[in-house]
């Protein structure tokens, strides 16, 4: 048991929350590796969303409501931490959920979708396609789903279909801890936070901003810009 005071409190309990979730099948052992080097780079942040991720959640929250077909895509380790954020998004957004896993078996996406369904979220099922031009599992997709977005919210990517869905022309929101990571620097717009701080961001501005033009929002973003903004903040903070 964790008392409540210890100073690690919060990183403790997602630790062993995923933890449970790697034992019953819903995250793959090779995702709390993942897990680990996300956490680092929140240490890096201080653990709290700065000032370049809360203008990025707050932009995210402008392309996800001006998109026609938003999809909020979603592997095992974002259905075991964020379910019910997730849900929320969604409420507010109407976007459409996918499950979609690189270590894919038929048990786990059921596994997931059922996790994601008894937390409220509507998840597309259906049969999947090779959509996206990949040899390895990620890139089978819905065709009412991700085959058909104009945008894609993604966390905990893999860098090399966050690549191939640019190269098809869809906008790719990331949610991810490493600046340095290929998803970061090849999405649309990365937003260097934590996903259990960074989705309810997205879901309040998405409350109060006002939908426009998809082309016309993202058309001006310089990711670049906010990579190093997130650079420069753990910098500062380190120094």
């Amino acid at each position: 048991m964790i008392p409540r005071d210890h100073p690690r409190y919060r990183s403790l309990t997602v630790r062993e929350a995923l933890a449970a979730a790697a034992r019953s099948g819903l995250v793959s052992l090779e995702g709390l590796a993942a897990h680990g080097r996300g956490e680092a780079f929140d240490y890096l942040i201080g653990e709290r969303t700065t000032e370049s991720a809360a203008a990025a959640e707050r932009l995210a929250a402008k392309l996800i409501i001006s998109a026609k077909r938003p999809v909020i895509s979603v592997n095992g380790n974002c259905a075991a931490l964020a379910a019910q954020e997730i849900a929320n998004l969604q409420k507010v957004t109407g976007a459409a959920v996918e499950v979609n896993l690189f270590h894919r078996t038929e048990d786990r996406m059921r596994q997931v979708t059922d996790h994601l369904v008894a937390h409220g979220v509507k998840v597309l099922t259906g049969t999947c396609e090779r959509l996206v031009p990949l040899a390895h599992d990620r890139g089978l997709c819905l065709p009412e789903g991700i085959g058909s977005a104009d945008l894609i919210l993604v966390a905990l990517e893999d860098g090399d279909r966050c690549e191939a869905l640019r190269k098809m022309g869809r906008i790719v929101i990331a949610i991810d801890l490493n600046p340095l990571s290929r998803t970061a620097r090849l999405a649309t717009l990365t937003i260097v936070d934590e996903l259990t701080r960074a989705l309810p961001a997205i879901t309040a501005f998405c409350e109060t901003e006002r939908a426009g033009d998809l082309s016309e929002v993202a058309d001006p973003i310089d990711n670049k810009k906010f990579l190093a903004d997130a650079l420069r903040e753990m910098r500062e903070r380190l120094i």
